[in-house]
């Protein structure tokens, strides 16, 4: 490997970011099809592949096996988690909901943020189709259970297992419950109080309805909990191809166990796994020599303490996609050469990358996939969602102050 890549290396990586972030607002349509997405990751990744295939091909093959490790256990969550069904409609009271938004908090660790997201924000959305306000419960599910929940495990959010295949241990995210704690409880605490002054506001009408239009909570495929199981153990205990093999027989499993109807009734589909593949096929590509450039010149940016870590990371989570940005932010303070405490960074340096990255994605409809389809579901449901920058002003509002709690809590050089 070269000790000093030119800077233009990194031009493919930057170009797919920027497509990733810009494309969905400026030529939505045109973005929507996977083929043109494909052609987009192609275009940028085939000039990078063929320069390290001739130069450095073990760095491409170590690229492959981790792009293939990613994307089975982002497929495996995805599959299981489409074959849960939970429906019903509860009274759709303060503590109803808050409770809803804690359980997706814990689920989103163990199902990925996508699963949980899509189990249950279908049965929120049933619970409080009767009241006339719902903006900010569905705001707050994007949150808690679509980001912020998904911090305790590598299966909760796809750069904390970047992270694991990098190096660090399964079990080193639990380091990070204190961050999870302080911040869910607290948005959980928010969010009771401004449900409860919105409650107060519903017209009598929808509240009769809420009391009348009841049904008890049910749950379909929960065989899916088994394999899911299975999924979480082999990835702590299993490496690379045991691990990837028994992932895809679980997923099989799935598949085969569950019946059609609940996935019908998920409006269960390949396409989105099919655009995440596409988008991280380029993605894993193009950042190579990003990567190598951080490692051999970070230090020049002047970002070293933990507080620059959790700022920076999630900054460019809020606009690009989160996986990425925690691996070149682990690649620069890689590239610092401060004590070797894990995967050859401190463990506050490596909190603060994971907690920016995954706590940060919640800053707008872009930094994390679940958002948008969230958000999607939700307006099928004539539930009136904020424009790009109305979520912004949200997340500004409730989430920044947030976050610099958690620096002074947490950061502080």
């Amino acid at each position: 490997m070269p000790s000093a890549l030119p800077v233009y290396s990194i031009v493919p990586f930057a170009a797919m970011l920027l497509a990733i972030a810009v494309c969905p607002l400026w030529t939505p349509h045109w973005w929507e099809s996977n083929r043109n997405k494909l052609v987009v990751a192609c275009a940028l990744g085939l000039p990078v592949a063929g320069f390290y295939a001739a130069r450095h091909p073990h760095v491409l093959l170590d690229t492959v096996q981790d792009y293939v490790s990613f994307m089975l256990l982002l497929t495996a969550l995805y599959v299981i988690a489409g074959g849960i069904r939970l429906t019903g409609d509860l009274r759709a009271t303060p503590l109803v909901n808050t409770t809803f938004l804690a359980t997706g908090s814990v689920l989103a660790s163990f199902l990925g943020t996508t699963g949980a997201a899509m189990l249950l924000i279908r049965p929120v959305l049933q619970t409080n189709h009767e009241r006339t306000r719902v903006t900010h419960t569905v705001v707050f599910f994007i949150f808690l259970v679509a980001n912020i929940g998904g911090l305790l495990t590598p299966l909760g959010d796809p750069p904390l297992f970047l992270g694991y295949l990098e190096g660090v241990p399964f079990t080193w995210t639990f380091r990070l419950l204190p961050h999870w704690l302080f911040t869910v409880l607290v948005l959980l605490l928010i969010y009771f109080v401004w449900d409860s002054i919105e409650y107060g506001r519903e017209p009598a009408p929808a509240l009769a309805r809420d009391i009348a239009e009841r049904e008890p909570l049910r749950l379909e495929g929960t065989l899916n909990f088994v394999w899911l199981a299975g999924v979480l153990l082999a990835v702590a205990f299993l490496r690379a191809p045991w691990r990837e093999a028994l992932i895809l027989a679980l997923t099989g499993l799935s598949l085969w166990q569950t019946p059609r109807a609940v996935h019908r009734a998920n409006e269960f589909s390949p396409h989105p796994m099919i655009e995440v593949a596409v988008l991280f096929l380029g993605i894993f590509v193009t950042m190579i020599p990003a990567l190598e450039l951080l490692r051999t010149r970070g230090g020049a940016l002047g970002v070293r303490e933990p507080w620059q870590f959790f700022w920076a990371t999630g900054t460019l989570s809020s606009f690009l996609d989160n996986a990425p940005t925690y691996l070149t932010f682990l690649a620069l303070g890689q590239g610092l050469q401060l004590p070797d405490e894990v995967v050859g960074v401190p463990h506050a340096i490596l909190a603060a990358i994971s907690v920016g990255a995954v706590f940060m994605g919640a800053n707008t409809y872009i930094g994390n996939a679940p958002n948008f389809m969230v958000k999607a579901i939700a307006e099928a449901t004539r539930v009136r969602m904020p424009s790009f920058f109305a979520y912004m002003l949200y997340s500004g509002g409730i989430l920044l102050p947030v976050f610099a709690a958690v620096t002074w809590l947490f950061f502080r050089t």
